[in-house]
C-alpha cells in the first residue's frame, strides 16, 4: 500500500494537488484515524522539503510527516496520541526554515447568531465577521477571513502571505449560509489579498473583498489586511449633544466638498490633500465661513477618478487618496471639536461592473438581479442591487452602520433615490418589469429604504438621513409607521430647478417667470426640505452658477448675491457646493483644485464675505430656521410684484417677536420710497444688504432706523418706507432685536 493510500481516501490526494477538492477541512489538518486509535496530520505546502509537527504547548517535536507527493503534500501519524492538540508546523525549504500555524487545525470562528441575522437580512454589523478581521483564537492571533459566495464550488484566500497560490488556503464552506471562512495566523497588517473563486463550471475569477476596509489603488485593486491600531476619539461631548439636537428646528448650512479637488498640493498642484492638511485647512475654513455641516462626496474606494466616487467598488474601504482610516477618523474628530457635523454621500443605488468587484461575484448574479430589466441602469451602465435578497440587504445595512458607527459620521445622504424607487426609471416601455401588483414602484427597494432609515435612526439618535429624490414621490420624509420612507430630509430639486431657470433669464423677461421664485412655497411644507445647489449644477456643460446669469460682471455678481440672500431666507435647510461660495467662474473640474486665486479679486471676495455673513446671521436668527417645517414660520407680504421682479416676505421664529422682513429685487432698478408692511409697531433696521459696497455692490443701503408708521400695508397694521437696492436682497429686523443674538 502506498503512502498516499495510507493517509488519503482514493483520489483525494490528487484532487487536493490539482485544486479540485472543495471540503479541504475534512482532509487537511488534524483528524482521527479510522480506527480511532491515532491522530493523523495532513498538510499541503508546495516547495517544502520536510515538515515536522511541533506541540504548541511545550514546543516539542511530535512527529515528522511523510512526503506523500513531491508537489508538497505531507501526512503522518502523531505517535500514540488520540486527543487533538494545538500544534505548529516546522517547514524546511531549500534555503530556509519556517514555523507555520496550520490553519486547518482550527474550528470555524463564525457565530451562529451573526450568521442567522445575516441570512435573515437584518444583520447590521456583518463587517465584524466578514472580510478580514483580527482575532485571537486558541491562544494565537491572526486574521479571520470570511466571504459570502453560496454558488461557488471553491473559494481560496490568495495574497502576499501565500505567494498568491490558490491551493494554499482553501476556505471552509458553510452550505446553509453560503459563507466561506478560514483563520490564518501568518499574516501582517497592510498585506494584500483577494479571493480566488471557482464557480460550478470550474471557471476561476479573482475578486477583491466586498468587506475590505482598505484597498490598493487601481489597477491592482487588491484588498489590504487592516491595521490593529485603535483610534482614540475625543468627540464624546459632541455625540452626547447630538442625541439632544432636533435638526428640523436647528440651523443647517451644508458645505458640499469633493476632497479630491477642493485644494490640490505639490509642486505640480496635482497631489491630493491628505487628512492632516485637510484638518489644518478645510476644517478652519468651514468654521470661519459659518457652515454648520460638511458633506463629503463619496469616499468609498473607487478606481475611476471620473466617477467622483459615485461608482464605488470597495464600499467599506475609505479611499487611499487622502490617507488611511485613522486619518479619516481624525478629520471627523477635528470637525466635531469645531462643532461641525459631517455627512457622507452614500451610494446604495447601484455599483459598477469592474471585474474585481461585485459583478457575478461567485459566478452567479449574486448581488445584482439576473434580469437586466431589473438589474442594470441604462444611464450609467451600472448594476442594481437585488434589494429582495436578504444577504444583500445585510451587506448594505451593515455598510451604513459601519460609516456611522466606526467613523462617527453624523448622517448619510443617499444618492439617486429616485432610481431606486421606480422600476421604469429612465427606461422605455419594453425595458422594465412591473411589480406584483402591476405597478412601477420597486417594492423591494421601498422596503429596504424604510428599514434602513428606521434602523439607523434607532441605532444613532441625532443623525440625519437625507434623500436625493428628484420626483414628487409622496412621504419621502414621512415616518415609516405612516407608510413614509423615513428620511429626515429631502433635497428640494424643484426649488433648485425653478430658481436657476429664473436667474438665467434676462431681468427684462423675469416678470414672465415670477412664479418660478414663488411656486416652491406651495409645497414647502409637504416634506422636510434642503435647498441644494450641489455639484450636479456646475458640471457637464451646465456652466458655473455665475455664468448661468446674463449681463455684465456687475450684474452677474449682484444677481448671485441676491439669489443667495433669497436662498438663505427661504424655508428649508441650505447646501452649497464648494467654489460656489466665492463664485468660481469655470465649471467644476474633478481633476484640479478650485480656482482659489479668484479671491485676489474684489467681486469674488465680496461673494465669499456675503456667504460668510449670511451663515453667521442665519445661525443667530431663529426666525430663519426654527419653523422651516411649519407654515406659521413664513408669510408673504408681496408675492405678486412680477413687473418689478420684487418679493417681500417675513420669516418668523417660534416666538413671533423673533422675525425678519426680507426684500428681494431681481431687477437692476432702484426703488426709492418703497413701502413694506411690518408686524411690529416699532422702527426696523437693515441688518444685511447684498448691495453694500463691502460685498461689491453699489451701496444702495438703508442707514439708520427705518421709521414705522401706522399705515396699513401688505396685510400689516404698520409699515416702513425703504430704498430697494438693485439686484439686491435686504434683511430687516425690529430695532428691539438688534442686540439679541
Amino acid at each position: 500500500m502506498t503512502v498516499a493510500k495510507t493517509y488519503f481516501e482514493q483520489g483525494s490526494d490528487k484532487a487536493l494537488i490539482n485544486g479540485d477538492y472543495t471540503d479541504v477541512f475534512s482532509v487537511l489538518g488534524m483528524h482521527s484515524a479510522k480506527d480511532g486509535k491515532a491522530l493523523i496530520v495532513r498538510c499541503y505546502i508546495p516547495g517544502a522539503l520536510a515538515v515536522d509537527v511541533i506541540s504548541a504547548k511545550d514546543g516539542r517535536k511530535v512527529a515528522s510527516l511523510e512526503q506523500v507527493d513531491e508537489q508538497g503534500l505531507f501526512a503522518g501519524k502523531m505517535g500514540r496520541r488520540v486527543n487533538p492538540f494545538a500544534y505548529t508546523l516546522n517547514v524546511k525549504y531549500p534555503l530556509c526554515e519556517q514555523t507555520v500555524t496550520d490553519p486547518y487545525q482550527f474550528d470555524s470562528l463564525l457565530n451562529p447568531q451573526d450568521v442567522y441575522l445575516f441570512s435573515e437580512g437584518s444583520q447590521l454589523q456583518a463587517y465584524g465577521f466578514q472580510g478580514a478581521n483580527w482575532r485571537e483564537h486558541s491562544g494565537v492571533k491572526g486574521i479571520h477571513f470570511c466571504v459570502w459566495a453560496p454558488n461557488a464550488k471553491k473559494v481560496a484566500v490568495i495574497g502576499d502571505f501565500n505567494v498568491w497560490d490558490p491551493k494554499r488556503h482553501v476556505m471552509r464552506f458553510h452550505p446553509a449560509s453560503g459563507l466561506w471562512d478560514i483563520f490564518i495566523v501568518e499574516v501582517d497588517a497592510e498585506q494584500h489579498y483577494k479571493f480566488a473563486i471557482t464557480d460550478v463550471y470550474g471557471n476561476t475569477v479573482v475578486k477583491s473583498d466586498p468587506y475590505a476596509v482598505s484597498m490598493q489603488p487601481s489597477p491592482h485593486n487588491a484588498s489590504k489586511i487592516p491595521t490593529e491600531e485603535d483610534f482614540q476619539w475625543q468627540d464624546s461631548d459632541w455625540l452626547n449633544q447630538r442625541v439632544l439636537r432636533k435638526s428640523h428646528s436647528q440651523p443647517m448650512s451644508i458645505y458640499e466638498v469633493q476632497l479630491a479637488s477642493w485644494r490640490r498640493t505639490g509642486d505640480d498642484g496635482q497631489s491630493y490633500t491628505d487628512y492632516d492638511q485637510l484638518i489644518s485647512e478645510l476644517v478652519p475654513y468651514v468654521k470661519e465661513m459659518g457652515f454648520t455641516h460638511l458633506q463629503l462626496m463619496p469616499i468609498s474606494e473607487y478606481p475611476f477618478d471620473g466617477s467622483w466616487g459615485y461608482q464605488p467598488v470597495g464600499l467599506y474601504a475609505p479611499t487611499y487618496r487622502f490617507g488611511d482610516a485613522n486619518g479619516l477618523k481624525a478629520f471627523i474628530d477635528a470637525c466635531h471639536q469645531q462643532d461641525i457635523a459631517v455627512l457622507l454621500d452614500w451610494v446604495p443605488a447601484h455599483f459598477p461592473k469592474d471585474p474585481h468587484g461585485l459583478v457575478r461575484f461567485d459566478g452567479s448574479h449574486l448581488y445584482e438581479h439576473q434580469d437586466p430589466r431589473k438589474g442594470e441602469h441604462p444611464d450609467w451602465d451600472t448594476l442594481i442591487y437585488n434589494y429582495g435578497r436578504a444577504e444583500v440587504r445585510s451587506f448594505l445595512f451593515s455598510n451604513a452602520h459601519y460609516w456611522l458607527n466606526e467613523f462617527h459620521f453624523d448622517g448619510l445622504r443617499l444618492d439617486a433615490v429616485s432610481s431606486m424607487l421606480y422600476l421604469d426609471y429612465s427606461r422605455n416601455a419594453d425595458q422594465w418589469i412591473p411589480n406584483e401588483f402591476g405597478g412601477r414602484e420597486n417594492l423591494q427597494a421601498i422596503h429596504f429604504l424604510q428599514e434602513l432609515n428606521a434602523r439607523m435612526y434607532q441605532c444613532f439618535p441625532g443623525i440625519n438621513m437625507i434623500a436625493e429624490e428628484s420626483t414628487a414621490w409622496p412621504g419621502v420624509t414621512q415616518a415609516t409607521d405612516h407608510n413614509g420612507l423615513g428620511f429626515g430630509f429631502k433635497w428640494n430639486m424643484g426649488w433648485m430647478n425653478d430658481t436657476l431657470r429664473y436667474i438665467s433669464c434676462d431681468p427684462l423677461y423675469r416678470r414672465y417667470h415670477h412664479g418660478e421664485l414663488t411656486f416652491s412655497l406651495v409645497y414647502a411644507y409637504t416634506e422636510q426640505f434642503i435647498l441644494s445647489l450641489s455639484h450636479d449644477e456646475v458640471v457637464h456643460g451646465k456652466g458655473s452658477l455665475l455664468h448661468k446669469i446674463p449681463g455684465d460682471d456687475w450684474q452677474k455678481f449682484a444677481t448671485l448675491r441676491a439669489y443667495y440672500g433669497f436662498m438663505w431666507s427661504h424655508p428649508g435647510k441650505k447646501l452649497l457646493f464648494m467654489g460656489n461660495e466665492f463664485a468660481q467662474r469655470n465649471e467644476w473640474n474633478h481633476n484640479q483644485s478650485l480656482d482659489w486665486h479668484l479671491l485676489d479679486y474684489a467681486p469674488h471676495q465680496g461673494i465669499q464675505d456675503w456667504v460668510r455673513d449670511l451663515n453667521q446671521f442665519y445661525q443667530h436668527t431663529p426666525a430663519l430656521y426654527e419653523c422651516d417645517h411649519q407654515s406659521e414660520g413664513f408669510a408673504w407680504l408681496d408675492c405678486h410684484n412680477a413687473d418689478n421682479n420684487i418679493l417681500v416676505f417675513c420669516r418668523y421664529g417660534e416666538d413671533k417677536q423673533q422675525h425678519v422682513v426680507v426684500v428681494v429685487n431681481m431687477s437692476p432698478q432702484v426703488h426709492q420710497g418703497f413701502r413694506v408692511g411690518v408686524p411690529n409697531n416699532e422702527n426696523y433696521i437693515e441688518v444685511l444688504n447684498s448691495d453694500h459696497d463691502h460685498y461689491g455692490g453699489s451701496h444702495v443701503v438703508n442707514d439708520g432706523p427705518c421709521a414705522v408708521s401706522a399705515t396699513q400695508w401688505q396685510g400689516m397694521d404698520n409699515s416702513i418706507v425703504i430704498t430697494v437696492p438693485p439686484l439686491g436682497c435686504a434683511f430687516f429686523i425690529p430695532e428691539s432685536l438688534d442686540d439679541i443674538e
